[in-house]
C-alpha cells in the first residue's frame, strides 16, 4: 500500500465528496444531471502494515449537500431551483437522517495502486452492504466511486410532472482527496 500506516482525518478540506445523479422517464429532457458536494463529512482511514487491517469510517451530514452543477434540462439551474432541490433532498429523500459509512475488510487491489473496500452503508436509518475500489495514487491522492441503487435502501425515488421525470434509481458518491502527509 502506498500510504504510510497511521490514522489520517480527512474533510471538505482535503477533497471532495460529491454526489452525481442522472435523470429518467418520458420528460428527462426537462430535468438536469446534477453534481452535488457533501460539505459536512469527516472520515477517518485507519491504514495497517496489513492492508486486511485497515478500516475506514465516514461520517456525513445529511442536510449539507449542496448542488454544485446542473447539466442538461430546458433551462439552466438557477439559485431558487437550487435551494429547492437542496430542500426536497432534507425533508423528502434523505430526511435529515445521518449518512454514515464503516468498512468490514479491506483489500489491496492487483499492484497494489489501490483497494477494494466492502463494508456497509447506512442512509435513511438503514445500512446495507456495498463494496467499491479507491485508486491510490503516488502522492497519496485517493479517489472512489460506488454506486447506490437508492431504492436498495428503502428511499423513494424523486419525480415530479406528474412522474414523467424522475431521478435515476442508481447514483454515484465520489471521493476525491489528498490525504495530509505528516
Amino acid at each position: 500500500m502506498l500510504l504510510a500506516p497511521g490514522t489520517y482525518r480527512l474533510g471538505p478540506a482535503d477533497g471532495t465528496l460529491s454526489v452525481k445523479t442522472g435523470r429518467t422517464g418520458a420528460a428527462a429532457k426537462a430535468g438536469h444531471d446534477l453534481v452535488i458536494h457533501v460539505t459536512s463529512w469527516e472520515a477517518t482511514l485507519e491504514v495497517a502494515e496489513a492492508p486486511a487491517a485497515t478500516r475506514i469510517t465516514l461520517d456525513a451530514d445529511a442536510t449539507s449537500l449542496r448542488v454544485h452543477e446542473g447539466t442538461g434540462g430546458i433551462q439552466e439551474l438557477g439559485d431558487d431551483d437550487k435551494a429547492n432541490i437542496e430542500t426536497t433532498i432534507d425533508d423528502d429523500v434523505l430526511k435529515r437522517q445521518g449518512i454514515s459509512f464503516r468498512s468490514t475488510a479491506v483489500q489491496s487491489v492487483a499492484g497494489g495502486s489501490g483497494l477494494t473496500v466492502h463494508g456497509e452503508l447506512t442512509l435513511v436509518g438503514k445500512a446495507r452492504p456495498i463494496t467499491f475500489d479507491v485508486a491510490v495514487a503516488d502522492d497519496g491522492r485517493l479517489s472512489g466511486r460506488a454506486v447506490v441503487q437508492q431504492t436498495g435502501w428503502g428511499m423513494k425515488l424523486y419525480s415530479t410532472l406528474f412522474g414523467t421525470l424522475k431521478v435515476a434509481d442508481e447514483v454515484e458518491v465520489v471521493v476525491d482527496v489528498a490525504v495530509p502527509v505528516s
